[in-house]
């Protein structure tokens, strides 16, 4: 049987789990990034795990052989500077394939062009705790994680927001202890994990 109330339609039957599945996803689709205000979501973030994507951005060669990665540098809350990798939380009802490009924009502008390939994987998950000193990972504000990719870029990066420059390095460079001293949140055992993941020696 169906009905109407305020113009949506609703389904019933026996055991009621059609209704509530059509309802849960009119509402799933009609959420939009603000569905959280932000003490609401500070809340979240004290009591459960959150989802997100890192990426490392690579030039490619003409011989398909990653030649430069790229690193943001960025102006840290506390006054410092610090270096990251490209990533953000994955939104309500949003795929991880947006979440990528969208957080590429927002990094490194929207000429970057990043390449994301058709069937997506995660070459590692990186845990991010609270708790300093509990993992090799640590992010005060939350429990996060993030599943890592490697992500070609072609176009031209202009970073953007807090993001102050992208530095090219050569695999090499990037573990100079000068740079690996920078990275933030622990982030180096993500770059070390995916130069082990591109075929380098770490």
């Amino acid at each position: 049987m169906s009905q109407f109330t305020n113009g949506v339609p609703m389904l019933f039957c026996r055991e009621g789990w059609l209704w509530e599945y059509w309802v849960m996803t009119r509402t799933a689709l009609d959420f939009d990034e603000n569905w959280f205000d932000d003490a609401e979501y500070a809340r979240l973030r004290r009591r459960m795990p959150i989802p997100y994507v890192n990426a490392i951005p690579v030039r490619v060669g003409e011989t398909g052989n990653v030649e430069r990665i790229g690193l943001l540098l960025r102006s840290l809350e506390d006054g410092t500077l610090g270096r990251e990798v490209v990533g953000g939380r994955i939104r309500f009802h949003e795929t991880i394939r947006t979440a990528l490009v969208r957080h590429a924009e927002n990094d490194l502008g929207p000429m970057a062009l990043p390449v994301i390939p058709p069937a997506i994987s995660p070459f590692h998950i990186a845990e991010y705790f609270p708790t300093e000193g509990s993992a090799l990972l640590h992010d005060p504000r939350q429990h996060a994680i993030a599943m890592c990719f490697i992500m070609e870029v072609r176009g031209e990066c202009t970073p953007r927001a807090d993001a102050l420059s992208l530095d090219w390095l050569t695999p090499e460079e990037t573990m100079r202890p000068d740079i690996v001293g920078e990275l933030c949140y622990g982030q180096d055992h993500i770059l070390r994990i995916a130069l082990a993941h591109l075929g380098f020696r770490v």
